[in-house]
């Protein structure tokens, strides 16, 4: 199992040290830096209209510290094994993933950057098969060497989600899984405007195209943080793909109801989502396309996560 150098140097320090170092200099961060703290709150106020500003900034301050568990928990990850993974993690609804994978279709899993999502993937490879997870290539040579790295020692592939579509869909024909974060906002022509948290947002559609194209299963994955630290992988069941011969309809509704599930996981524990990220900045009004029902389609050959 190779292990990246800069990887095994930070497991040498405690993990509780690593923990509180990560969430103070995050905590730091969100005092001083004032753009992106008003960008949490704000997303905040406007996804739960109905909470005291009190509880706003609890739940942004809480969603800083999250994010730093995860970076603290990163370099524990390449030692995880079939041994000492219940000591992490427990899986929920592992039945309903093979299942899935017994259709001989591949499986499409979709999830969000909430919990600590890294070790919900290194968890169901180690339990199950290695799979594919498609992600955007960081603008860090280094973090992006390291990162893959990671990823790679439990044999995970880490797919480029630039002109992915014939790739995911070869793949997919091999029997493959393929795990994608749809909870980020992409371009207008990459996607399709369906409501978040009462708002219109932006969402790839490239998972919706998938599963019409292919016939791939389709479940929604999250990986939640309990209360004592550790985490479950939650598996829900086979979402149902509406096909009803509009495809441009279909794909409108079928990203409509993956994103419905991620609004619904989130509004559980919010303060495990990422709310510094800015889900609402393409606007309608920047599509080009007419047509009532705001749906852009992406390029043909394009899949975007």
């Amino acid at each position: 199992m190779q292990k990246s150098i800069a990887v095994k140097l930070v497991k040498i320090v405690p993990l509780s040290l690593r923990r509180f170092f990560t969430r103070t200099l995050v905590g730091a961060f969100y005092h001083i830096s004032l753009k992106h703290r008003l960008i949490a709150i704000h997303n905040l106020m406007r996804s739960f209209p109905e909470k005291p500003i009190r509880e706003i900034k609890k739940i942004a301050k809480a969603s800083y510290a999250s994010f730093a568990t995860v970076i603290a928990e990163f370099a524990d990850i390449p030692y995880l094994n079939k041994n000492n993974l219940r000591e992490w993690i427990t899986i929920e609804g592992l039945e309903n993933y093979q299942e899935a994978c017994s259709e001989g279709k591949g499986v499409l899993l979709f999830g969000a950057h909430f919990g600590n999502w890294e070790i919900g993937n290194a968890a169901l490879a180690l339990t199950t098969k290695p799979f594919a997870f498609l992600y955007r290539i960081l603008d860090s040579p280094f973090l992006e060497r390291n990162i893959t790295l990671v990823r790679a020692s439990y044999g995970n592939i880490s797919l480029s989600k630039e002109n992915a579509m014939r790739p995911v869909i070869r793949l997919l024909k091999k029997g493959t899984t393929i795990n994608l974060l749809i909870d980020q906002n992409v371009a207008w022509y990459d996607g399709a405007f369906v409501n978040f948290f009462g708002r219109k947002a932006c969402t790839t559609s490239g998972l919706a195209l998938l599963a019409l194209h292919t016939a791939a299963p389709v479940l929604p994955s999250f990986t939640r943080r309990l209360p004592d630290g550790k985490y479950i992988l939650e598996i829900g069941k086979k979402v149902e793909i509406i096909r009803s011969g509009n495809r441009n309809n279909d794909v409108l509704i079928n990203t409509q109801n993956f994103t419905k599930i991620i609004e619904e996981k989130i509004r559980k524990s919010p303060e495990q989502w990422f709310w510094v990220h800015q889900r609402w900045k393409t606007k309608l009004c920047q599509a080009k396309l007419p047509g009532k029902n705001n749906l852009v389609l992406p390029k043909s050959d394009n899949l975007n996560t």
